[in-house]
């Protein structure tokens, strides 16, 4: 696989059905009308009765369990795999060369009532995330249960992340980041751990002539309530990829082309071999950091405080009417020399106010601010 077929090949199969950040079964029902090659089930129900989807596809020895929106506000990567559905109904090289090789079982709304939602929970306000131990919730169950009956050989455990993170330290922003769970608290580099790291290593080589220097790792605790933590306990290697930010793109539908080279570049690794001697170059990716908000403002001056700061914005997301909006919040006002934003204002020491009589206080909403006298929207 090279970079230039997988970008037109995404070009040629992106499911035009789905688009945006809010992603429900309503609309993940209809895209699975138009499939053909799967085996299409429904493993269980939600806490509200929500149908849980499962489609296999392939028939190779090598089987692969794959799941998106465990949080419901995650669905950067429900997209993708349905693009990635769109390709295995070709009969492209690509998709002979993963289903004669692979059975993938792909799970691609866990919660769907977070989903409806757009939380990162459940109906009963549970991280199910957290919940890998107690399966408590009925999602969770059925994840476990999928996970029991298939026996799968590799697990790839869908996530979406915040705009706030950067690949180290930097400016760079972590459009991507990827993680082999620890398995243990001594975080010990067993065979399965390092298969994974093979699998993200050869993932994080192709992506850099895409997004140079724009893939994270995070880092490594332990923690057995996680999903990810414990399938990697259970001796199977397990991969988390987090969807993230790309320039101007908070609809992530980049980052959804991204994640698709990135699906279909794993499942590829896994196809050809993998060799477990290989896997140091995953500790070349630098470990996630968190120095960005969406909007800095450069050197303000505000009527409460002396001197020139820096006023950070941070976008809470808002489903309202079924439509997600971004809301512009202040988030922090001080001097911000060692933190970036992804769009930057510069106010050369001129005052900056909001509209009306509001003053600029964290934890406002604010759509717009007035500098030299220009009203500036802060909406994405």
């Amino acid at each position: 696989m090279n970079l230039m077929l997988l970008n037109t090949l995404f070009s040629e199969v992106k499911t035009s059905g789905l688009h945006g950040r809010y992603i429900t079964n309503s609309d993940i029902e209809k895209c699975l009308e138009n499939l053909s090659k799967p085996k299409i089930s429904t493993l269980g129900y939600s806490v509200e009765e929500r149908p849980i989807y499962s489609l296999k596809f392939g028939n190779g020895p090598i089987k692969i369990l794959l799941w998106s929106q465990m949080h419901g506000n995650e669905s950067t990567s429900t997209k993708t795999l349905f693009d990635c559905f769109n390709v295995f109904e070709t009969e492209h090289e690509i998709s002979k060369q993963i289903l004669e090789q692979c059975t993938l079982e792909v799970i691609p709304i866990l919660n769907p009532d977070g989903a409806e939602r757009y939380t990162r929970i459940n109906a009963n306000e549970v991280d199910l995330n957290r919940d890998a131990q107690d399966l408590s919730q009925p999602e969770s169950k059925i994840l476990r249960q999928a996970y029991i009956d298939f026996k799968p050989d590799y697990c790839f455990n869908l996530h979406g992340q915040r705009t706030i993170f950067s690949a180290g330290e930097t400016n760079k922003v972590a459009t991507l980041s990827f993680l082999s769970p620890a398995q243990d608290q001594e975080r010990q580099l067993t065979a399965n751990r390092k298969a994974a790291m093979v699998i993200i290593a050869q993932i994080n080589e192709l992506l850099q002539a895409e997004i140079p220097n724009g893939i994270g790792r995070y880092d490594d605790g332990f923690n057995l309530n996680c999903v990810g933590d414990t399938f990697q306990s259970f001796g199977v290697p397990t991969l988390l990829y987090e969807a993230g930010h790309y320039r101007n793109d908070y609809d992530r539908e980049e980052v959804r082309r991204l994640m698709f080279i990135a699906v279909l570049k794993g499942l590829e690794v896994i196809v050809n071999g993998v060799h477990a001697d290989a896997y140091k170059a995953y500790f070349d990716i630098p470990e996630n950091a968190k120095c960005f908000y969406d909007i800095i403002i450069r050197n303000a001056k505000c009527r409460t405080m002396e001197g020139c700061v820096d006023i950070a914005i941070q976008y809470k997301e808002v489903l309202k009417q079924g439509k997600l909006e971004f809301i512009p919040i202040i988030e922090e006002i001080s001097k911000l020399n060692s933190k970036f934003g992804h769009k930057e204002i510069e106010a050369n020491q001129f005052l900056v106010e909001a509209i009306g009589e509001s003053e600029l206080n964290i934890g406002s909403e604010i759509d717009f601010v007035i500098l030299k006298n220009e009203r500036i929207s802060l909406k994405p």
